[in-house]
């Protein structure tokens, strides 16, 4: 139940910096500038306090999948990272039928009319057969404007972003569909050169899907889609910090040339995130995940992650050393700003819902709240 707390003592990060004992005030589901007679008073000490994780591209976990799953299904994955401190997610979903994925999204908006999920991306099928990853090639089609706006409109106003190959016949003109409608069009799964990179940015595209993957690598005479990627500052660059999908100075090179400011952290999370090794579907494709590596029974391509957003946040503070104003930025505030929600989430401001997690002084998430109730209590760890 939310109730009026002084959230006192903790390293709080703030868009501004760090403030050592600094406090957060909570007033019902809001932070607020001055706390009401009779507040609690939580003490912190010894611990960071963060805002919530912003997570723009998941398929599910704790067994379920927002791809294939009843909406039990879809609630059980969305409480599954909110236990991991992601207090906003929106759903993703794989390469499937139009006629599913349109009914698909017309399920998962009702979910983010209730409030329970951010948005809806779209993850194919309008992706290259030469990049495709864990998706079907059969059910793979060319981003026809007209069907990618089928997809937009069966989510009822609550698509974020949609991922296409847009050097495919109509992606440029999908591109200008989805910057004409406030919808993100990621570039990703994706077999373009540069100069069609170039194109694409130029007609609306801002977001990179989980960069270096599902794209060609870096070249010398012919750099492809990742420097042109890097290079432009209207592109945020997803980056999957765990550990398998990319190697650490590949993170790092992205942080260098791209800057705090425009990287997001995603999971790319399946099923298995916050479950368990073991067999699971992927849309209609079988995955095998062992040691917490999600890949393709047929093939061995890798399939999403296991991650959650607190393991990445720890990573990338100890394993990374990357500060962790910039950490935040990146899981929080940059990915609620690209979701067009940063007036409500993603920095620990007066008036912004109150969602927030505790870290230990080891980066270990010993506390998540969300609009003001805890989802996990820090005093019962």
């Amino acid at each position: 139940m939310a109730t009026s707390k002084v959230l006192a003592g903790a390293r709080v990060v703030l868009p501004t910096g760090t403030v050592d004992g600094g406090r957060v005030i909570v007033d019902g589901t809001r932070i607020t500038g001055s706390a009401p007679e009779g507040a609690e008073t939580v003490d912190l000490s010894g611990h960071w306090l963060v805002p919530g994780f912003v997570d723009m591209h998941n398929h599910g976990g704790g067994g379920a999948s927002f791809t294939s799953g009843t909406v039990d299904d879809v609630l059980t994955g969305i409480r599954t990272h909110r236990l991991h401190g992601t207090t906003t997610v929106v759903a993703s979903t794989v390469t499937g039928d139009m006629d599913f994925l349109a009914q698909r999204a017309g399920m998962l908006s009702e979910l983010a009319e209730q409030g329970d999920l951010a948005g809806i991306h779209f993850e194919g099928p309008f992706i290259s057969p030469c990049r495709k990853g864990a998706h079907s090639e059969e059910l793979l089609r060319d981003p026809d404007p007209a069907e990618v706006r089928k997809l937009v409109d069966a989510a009822r106003g609550h698509a974020r972003m949609v991922t296409l190959a847009t050097e495919l016949p109509g992606g440029i003109d999908s591109v200008r569909l989805l910057a004409e409608h406030g919808v993100i069009a990621a570039i990703g799964h994706t077999d373009a050169t540069y100069e069609q990179t170039v194109e694409a940015i130029e007609a609306g595209a801002t977001v990179a899907t989980h960069l270096f993957n599902a794209m060609p690598p870096l070249g010398h005479r012919t750099p492809g889609p990742i420097a042109a990627l890097l290079e432009d500052e209207r592109i945020t660059v997803e980056l999957i910090d765990d550990g398998t999908h990319l190697h650490p100075a590949s993170l790092q090179l992205a942080f260098h040339h791209a800057g705090a400011g425009r990287v997001a952290f995603i999971t790319d999370a399946m099923d298995a995130a916050g479950f368990g090794d073991g067999r699971y579907m992927l849309g209609p494709l079988e995955v095998e995940v062992a040691d917490g590596v999600a890949r393709l029974v047929e093939g061995g391509s890798i399939a999403g992650s296991t991650l959650t957003l607190d393991r990445a946040f720890q990573r990338a503070a100890t394993v990374d050393r990357l500060p962790v104003e910039d950490i935040v930025a990146a899981i929080s505030a940059n990915p609620a700003k690209l979701l067009g929600m940063y007036d409500r989430v993603g920095s620990l401001e007066p008036g912004k819902d109150a969602d927030l997690v505790v870290l230990d002084a080891a980066f270990t998430l010993v506390g998540v709240m969300r609009r003001g109730a805890w989802v996990v209590d820090p005093r019962q760890g």
